[in-house]
């Protein structure tokens, strides 16, 4: 096939997505903001008095929102791919090499995001995104094999090593020094009129360590310690896989279906958390203590793990298909429309949450004062933060194609600035799936 000029298309946009990856984001910034985007840690154990709301935020947290939406969020790239790929295909184009153009060009702008923090997942997502273009070929079988093999906690095996493998459950870490919510954050330095130091050479002294030592740290925990990266792949597979299945071109048919998948969703999830609870030790094990110090590890911990990710991806899967199904409620829709502007400037929206925790919570912003506010309150300020969003998305759209991030990064991929300000002659419009 012969590459030649914008893969642009009258192809309609699937306006499901958009709000799904807009809801997707919802998640994402609660969590961040419940883990102060990185840059400092303040448990309910270390709250002499915590409130009951900041409790309550804490565990619903735990159940609904930590890895679900981000795994809504990593998976809907996998079907972007698909879905450009496919497009481009459909009119005699080979998308791969500028496929491949526009994940370094992404991979920019995650390194630039990771300046603020370290928590941003993009460059991540354009490494994956490398992947995608070499098992694009491969028949649905295989990737589905590749899928379960991941979520089922293979990959442990191999990083763990099978010697260091025990079948006794008697192993036991009571320190929870490394949490299981996310990566070691470092405190926030309280402001000091001592320290002479500029707000500018304070930025420039976090942005070092977040694209050196917090970014290795990162990937320490999401492949060594964890299986989280591995979790991510195979979540850009299974959009990759389900787009495939031209899932969404045919979800507004088939009702029952999503309400059939919803409830098969939020039964594995379930049992897969409830046969965890049953089989886990009564004495805890930090297996991320265990896999990062390189000691044996019990292999009823890592049956566990296994259990937990498959309970965390499938309530994502109940949460995507509940959201769906919901969408198909004329009432419903009218209100979940809302975010459809937000999710068609997702890349836009990731990084601007991600300045503005920077700004919130690092040593040169304000994270002497909101480093130390509990949960209930940081819950708050984050839907306060995405609502503004979701009104400036609404607003912005009306008089553009695109979002700002969104659309340097389409001009980067062609080599040509593309269409900005909103054309009211139809004919002039080309709005392309992203």
């Amino acid at each position: 096939m012969k590459e030649n000029g914008t893969a642009s298309t009258s192809f309609q946009r699937i306006e499901v997505i958009d709000a799904l990856r807009g809801f997707a984001l919802l998640g994402v910034i609660l969590m961040h903001m419940l883990d102060y985007f990185g840059y400092t840690f303040t448990s309910l154990s270390n709250n002499l008095s915590p409130s009951v709301l900041d409790i309550f935020i804490d565990r619903f947290s735990d159940m609904m929102i930590r890895g679900k939406f981000i795994s809504i969020f990593s998976f809907l790239f996998g079907l972007s791919f698909y879905i450009q790929m496919e497009r481009a295909s459909k009119k005699g184009v080979d998308f791969r090499s500028r496929f491949l153009w526009r994940m370094l060009l992404l991979f920019v702008i995650g390194l630039i995001g990771i300046s603020f923090t370290y928590l941003d997942i993009l460059t991540i997502y354009a490494l994956f995104g490398v992947i995608l273009v070499f098992l694009f070929p491969l028949r649905n079988w295989i990737l589905m094999l590749i899928v379960f093999l991941i979520f089922t906690g293979v990959p442990n095996l191999f990083i763990i090593g099978f010697d260091q493998i025990k079948t006794e459950r008697s192993i036991f870490v009571g320190d929870m020094t490394l949490q299981d919510k996310s990566v070691v954050r470092s405190e926030v330095p309280k402001s000091n009129d001592s320290d002479n130091r500029t707000k500018i050479n304070v930025f420039f002294e976090t942005t070092k360590e977040n694209l050196t030592v917090r970014t290795i740290d990162k990937l320490k925990f999401q492949f060594l310690h964890t299986d989280t990266g591995f979790l991510v792949l195979a979540l850009f597979i299974t959009g990759f896989i389900v787009g495939k299945l031209h899932f969404f071109e045919k979800v507004h048919i088939r009702k029952k279906r999503n309400v059939v998948l919803f409830g098969a969703f939020m039964v594995v999830s379930l049992a897969a958390v409830f046969t965890a609870r049953i089989i886990e030790p009564e004495e805890p094990i930090n297996l991320i203590k265990l896999r990062a110090g390189k000691e044996d590890v019990p292999l009823i911990a890592l049956l566990v793990s296994s259990l937990n990710n498959i309970g965390t991806i499938a309530m994502a899967g109940a949460l995507v298909t509940g959201f769906i199904s919901l969408y198909q409620v004329n009432g419903a829709r009218k209100y979940l429309n809302l975010l459809t502007p937000y999710g068609r400037m997702g890349l836009t929206n990731y990084e601007m949450q991600n300045i503005l925790g920077a700004i919130l919570f690092s040593a040169w912003g304000f994270g002497s004062f909101f480093g130390v506010k509990g949960p209930a309150l940081l819950f708050i300020l984050g839907l306060t933060i995405y609502t503004l969003q979701v009104v400036i998305s609404i607003c912005w759209m009306r008089q553009f194609v695109y979002g700002p991030l969104e659309w340097l990064w389409r001009s980067g991929t062609y080599l040509k600035w593309q269409l900005f300000k909103r054309n009211l002659n139809p004919q002039k419009m080309e709005i392309v799936r992203e």
